[in-house]
This record gives C-alpha cells, sequence and structure tokens, in this order.
C-alpha cells in the first residue's frame, strides 16, 4: 500500500512549485524590451499625438504587460500571450479596409 497518497504531488512525480518562480527570474530589462515592443505595435494602430498621446500609449502597453505577467502561468505562457495579442492586434488592423473616396460604397461595421 502506498502511503504517500496524502501528498500534493504532481503526475511528474516531482513536488509542486511556486508558480511565481519564473517572474523572479525575468529580468527587468527583458520586460522593458517587451513594453517598448508594445509600444511599437501600439503606436502603429493606434492614432496618437504628441507627447501626451505617446505618455498614454506607453501607459496602456506598461498596463497590458503587467496584466500578462500577473497572469502568465510560465516564461513560455507570457511570451505565448503577448505574442497572440500583438499578433491578433497586426491581423485586425490587415482586415480593416482604408477609406479609398468612394462613397458610394459604406465601409464594413
Amino acid at each position: 500500500m502506498d502511503t504517500n497518497n496524502w501528498r500534493s504531488t504532481p503526475p511528474s512525480g516531482e513536488p509542486t512549485m511556486d508558480t511565481s518562480d519564473w517572474r523572479t527570474q525575468l529580468q527587468p530589462d527583458s520586460r522593458q524590451r517587451i513594453v517598448n515592443k508594445i509600444m511599437d505595435t501600439l503606436k502603429r494602430h493606434l492614432p496618437s499625438s504628441g507627447q501626451d498621446g505617446l505618455n498614454e500609449l506607453r501607459k496602456i502597453a506598461v498596463r497590458f504587460e503587467e496584466k500578462i505577467f500577473t497572469a502568465a502561468t510560465s516564461q513560455s505562457d507570457y511570451l505565448k500571450r503577448i505574442s497572440l495579442k500583438m499578433l491578433t492586434m497586426e491581423n485586425k488592423s490587415q482586415n480593416t479596409v482604408p477609406n479609398t473616396g468612394n462613397d458610394s460604397i459604406p465601409p464594413d461595421p
């Protein structure tokens, strides 16, 4: 009879580790580079004007990165979530049809 059944051990047989461990290993400059990449994407897809507009985009990028950082279960999950969101934004902007000046055809909602 196995007497170890009372312990919380995953099927891999290794003890569970705190899920935040990966966060302590991610360097702040790595997070800053990711925020900068998010900023680049936002600049391409959201209108902004002047320094105030850039500051707003930076706030959005920082909040988004923090939200993903908190929700992710691992570094690869963190990177995957951010990449998917950026890819979604790229795809959405490519699917929007620019106004060609032809007023007889209304744009899709």
